[in-house]
């Protein structure tokens, strides 16, 4: 008796690991000044790769195993299902092909095999798939592609004969069974024992560990681990010890795991003076695009004259490296909680959030943003923590002059953000307008002739659109009737980048924050490392305004300001005080590192031992963070 059906199986993995052994080497060879290149390294990498990529196709071919257990023999034999088999087959290898392109324009982006990002951008295929039509020559990519799948096509029927012998099998169906129960078992043993990637992070340079993953398989552990619980995969301390701590670190009485309360009350003692507030929030703008912090290539010429206008803080760092990292520190003042952000969970509402605050002092707060408030779930979000929501559905046909597929130009959208300012103004009301811009963003289009780089030519012509069009913007506030009583606080949400060498790069957390109005701020260069989640307790601490408060943060212009930042991704947690970064990682482990040397595009870290200090602390806040949340202590 023939086995022949199984032979579909037997091809197709020769297929993937061929496939996916390419896309390791083509993404290593883009990598070589990034990775560990000793040969028994890289050794490591590919020997690991290819255990995971076993792994991944164990998973793959789950649904083709039990298919080709039930088909009966008669039906599995006939013309039609042949020309139906090989048909699904083709597809099949094609989707493997197209998951190796994927990879390397996903590894180009974000330095990464798929993981959370792609999670979520599954989800929004409006958005992704319009952004990638307009960012590259799809229509090029898939006829290689389909060159590609139908050269191996041809190699494995022709050659290999595998066409005309695949479709003459009797194997009776107990034999069928035993043989797909012994395929079927694997993902599941897989499954059980190794579903944490761990054996990736025996390779110590974070680029080694990304290549020795498997694409297919890091999306389906991303699936899987979307949120992760800290206390199943941080190293913790006793509730009770670390909600003393926190007490102490947020210099507030009575936090305790009795009552869950780290509610403070503010107490100003300054007049309180509701100037209007306007936040806006920045996609991507990194430092180390900007004049001011040392790059030559002109990208900021407004933003870095305004630096001498406007009180800036240029030792400022991003909580993450996703805009709704940015979102949650700044409206939540909280540490980043490992896995999505809490503006992405279920469980994000009646938080006691900066948009609370501002209408309990009789604020008008809104969010503003270019495109559709449902992406991210920003629209949830903000429309049930105090702010009414102005989005892209709002935006009448005689208000966009350009758009692409995340939204309306920046200017476009700063121009409606005067008019939401008008009506506020009109109703004898101030302002906290909360503005997410879009531009600098790929596909990096705008409207042409607006600055001397084509739109849709790169990262470059994004930021330096951004940078005109919010110069242009606050010229044109200055002829409204309510700028003289405004405070403009510009801000990244995140750095352009996240990937490094080492798990949380420093550098790249870096972004500039200003505060920015003419007749109430002084200007002046404030020094004191800050993290986003002191902005509003800031803004507030500027206005005298005398609130309750849940927040992390504090004042930055305050004596005794915490000079600290925090830092992280998706699984790393890092806690950054002085030149010491302590890092949390989802194995249990706890590490310090020294910054020797940081420059704008690059840091280097000494690892050294943990002081308790800094592990405790470390801890306590992101342990807390997490509790709190969970127990919806957060709530306003």
């Amino acid at each position: 008796m023939t086995q022949n059906r199984f032979r579909f199986i037997t091809n197709f993995l020769m297929i993937f690991l061929i496939v996916s052994f390419i896309t390791r080497g083509v993404l290593t060879y883009l990598t070589l000044d990034q990775i560990d290149t000793n040969i028994l390294e890289l050794l490591k990498v590919f020997s690991i790769g290819l255990f995971y990529d076993f792994i991944a196709f164990s998973y793959y071919i789950i649904p083709f195993v039990i298919y080709l257990i039930l088909v009966p023999k008669k039906i599995f034999n006939s013309k039609l299902h042949k020309v139906f088999a090989l048909l699904v087959y083709f597809l099949v290898v094609y989707a493997v092909v197209f998951n190796g392109f994927s990879e390397y324009f996903f590894w180009d982006e974000f330095g990464k095999r798929f993981n959370f990002i792609a999670v979520d951008y599954l989800v929004y295929t409006h958005e992704v798939i319009n952004n990638i039509l307009e960012s590259y020559p799809i229509p090029l990519l898939i006829s290689i592609i389909l060159l590609i799948t139908a050269f191996i096509f041809y190699i494995i029927c022709k050659i290999g004969s595998f066409c005309y012998e695949t479709f003459n099998d009797d194997t009776p169906f107990t034999k069928r069974l035993v043989i797909g129960a012994f395929l079927l078992l694997l993902p599941i043993l897989f499954f059980i024992t190794f579903d944490k990637q761990n054996i990736a992070h025996t390779c110590k340079n974070k680029y080694n560990q990304e290549l020795s993953k498997n694409g297919f398989y890091s999306l389906f552990s991303a699936f899987r681990h979307n949120e992760l619980d800290y206390y199943e995969f941080y190293k913790t301390l006793p509730d009770e010890k670390v909600m003393a701590n926190l007490g102490s670190k947020l210099q507030r009485t009575g936090v305790n795991v009795a009552d869950d309360n780290i509610t403070q009350t503010i107490k100003s003692d300054k007049k309180f003076t509701p100037h209007n507030i306007v936040l806006i929030m920045v996609e991507s703008l990194s430092a180390s695009y900007m004049g001011t912090y040392g790059d030559d290539r002109g990208l900021t010429p407004h933003l870095d004259e305004l630096v001498k206008k406007s009180m800036f803080f240029d030792n400022f760092y991003a909580t993450g490296t996703r805009t709704v990292r940015g979102m949650e520190a700044v409206t939540l003042s909280l540490p980043p909680t490992p896995g999505r952000s809490i503006v992405k969970r279920p469980d994000c509402k009646n938080l006691r959030s900066a948009g609370v605050i501002f209408d309990e002092l009789g604020y008008e707060s809104k969010f503003i943003y270019a495109g559709h408030g449902y992406f991210d779930n920003m629209n949830f979000f903000f429309s049930h923590n105090g702010f009414d929501i102005v989005d892209r559905f709002d935006f009448k046909d005689d208000e966009v002059t350009f758009a692409n597929v995340w939204g309306v130009c920046d200017e476009d959208l700063f121009n409606k953000t005067m008019k939401e300012a008008d009506k506020s103004y009109q109703n004898k009301k101030p302002f906290f307008s909360f503005i997410m811009t879009t531009s600098n963003h790929r596909p990096y289009t705008y409207p042409n002739g607006k600055i001397d780089i084509p739109s849709h030519t790169g990262r470059s012509g994004g930021v330096k659109y951004t940078d005109y069009a919010i110069d242009k913007f606050l010229n044109d506030a200055s002829k409204k009737p309510w700028f003289d009583d405004t405070i403009f606080v510009i801000v990244a949400d995140h750095n352009g980048g996240s990937a490094g060498k080492t798990s949380l790069p420093a550098y790249r957390y870096l972004i500039p924050l200003y505060f920015y109005a003419p007749k109430i701020i002084e200007p002046k260069v404030v020094h004191k490392l800050a993290s986003q989640v002191d902005l509003i307790p800031t803004v507030l601490s500027i206005l005298g305004a005398s609130y309750k408060s849940k927040f992390y943060g504090d004042d930055i212009l305050s004596s005794d300001h915490k000079k600290r930042a925090f830092i992280g991704n998706y699984q790393k947690l890092g806690y950054l005080r002085d030149d010491i970064l302590t890092v949390l990682s989802p194995d249990e482990n706890v590490k310090s590192f020294k910054i020797v040397d940081q420059k704008l595009d690059s840091v280097k870290y000494q690892e050294i031992n943990s002081s308790k200090e800094d592990e405790d602390d470390t801890i306590t806040y992101y342990q807390s963070a997490s509790y709190l949340y969970k127990k919806r202590a957060l709530e306003k």
